[in-house]
This record gives C-alpha cells, sequence and structure tokens, in this order.
C-alpha cells in the first residue's frame, strides 16, 4: 500500500493517493457502503448509495463525549469506479454551498489506485482565518483516515 498527497496553501484540491491489494470492486463497496465507511472514518455513517441520497456521518469525542453530526449527499456513484458526496454544507445550494470529496477507482497492479480529491473550497466563502483552520483540520483529518482505509481494505480481503 502506497500513498501520496497533493494540496496548494492556496486552498486547492486536496488529493491523497494510495494502491490498496483490493479489486475496484471490493474497494468501491469500502468508500460507499455505510457499514465499511463507518470503520474506516466516522464513527458511524447513515445513508443510501445512490445519487441525490442524503445522509449523515457522525464523529464521537471519547474525551468530551461530544457528538458531530455532519450532512452529506451522495453526488454519484457509478460502481465501481466513482463514488462522490458533498458535506459541511453552508447554506441552501448544496451544489455551491459544500465541499465536494470524490473517490476515483482505477485497477493498477492488480489491485486498485484510489484516489481521494475534495474540492470547493474557495467557493465556502469562508473568511481566510476561517478557511485556513477547515482546511487544514482535513488535511490532518484525510492524512490520518486514508491510511486507515488502506488497512481496513486489507483486513476485509485477509478475512476467509
Amino acid at each position: 500500500m502506497t500513498q501520496s498527497r497533493t494540496e496548494s496553501r492556496e486552498h486547492g484540491p486536496i488529493v491523497r493517493d494510495i494502491q490498496v491489494d483490493a479489486s475496484p470492486e471490493v474497494v468501491f463497496e469500502v468508500v460507499s457502503k455505510p457499514e465499511h465507511v463507518r470503520e474506516w472514518w466516522p464513527d458511524d455513517a447513515g445513508f443510501e448509495s445512490v445519487a441525490g441520497a442524503l445522509g449523515e456521518l457522525v464523529w464521537r469525542n471519547t474525551e468530551t463525549g461530544e457528538t458531530t453530526t455532519v450532512l452529506m449527499s451522495v453526488v454519484e456513484v457509478d460502481a465501481p469506479r466513482r463514488f462522490s458526496f458533498r458535506w459541511c454544507f453552508q447554506g441552501e445550494d448544496r451544489d455551491r454551498d459544500s465541499l465536494l470529496v470524490t473517490f476515483d477507482l482505477t485497477p493498477s497492479a492488480g489491485g486498485t489506485l484510489l484516489r481521494m480529491t475534495e474540492t470547493g473550497w474557495r467557493e465556502m466563502g469562508w473568511e481566510v482565518a476561517v478557511l485556513e483552520e477547515h482546511y487544514q483540520d482535513h488535511v490532518d483529518g484525510w492524512n490520518h483516515y486514508i491510511p486507515r482505509l488502506g488497512e481496513y481494505v486489507a483486513r476485509l480481503v485477509a478475512t476467509p
């Protein structure tokens, strides 16, 4: 499993690539089904893998007991090549006032090259300090969660 990362201080896309030793079909299930997503990313997830479906992602802080729930909207489901959703809604226009996360899957080296891209930073309308804080939080988050995705896939395919 290899991983690379790209981001710009201009708050362009956050991009993470990871090579996983599983078929695109398996990796697609891991990024598009709540029962798998909650194993590597949020503490809980509830959504249907259907374009236009609304759902939520839930994180629990074990130290404070606080729960954070973030709404999401599934944008594209193209098994086993692409899954995307919008989240972090700021207003009524979910196409403009949100961040877009896209998982692109490409067969590679007997497994799958997964590319996660998060875009929409400039369109959020945040003040510079708020933008910096959220952007860095997401950079740190993806640095943590993308390797967990790879570890989860490895455990999943190793289980008979």
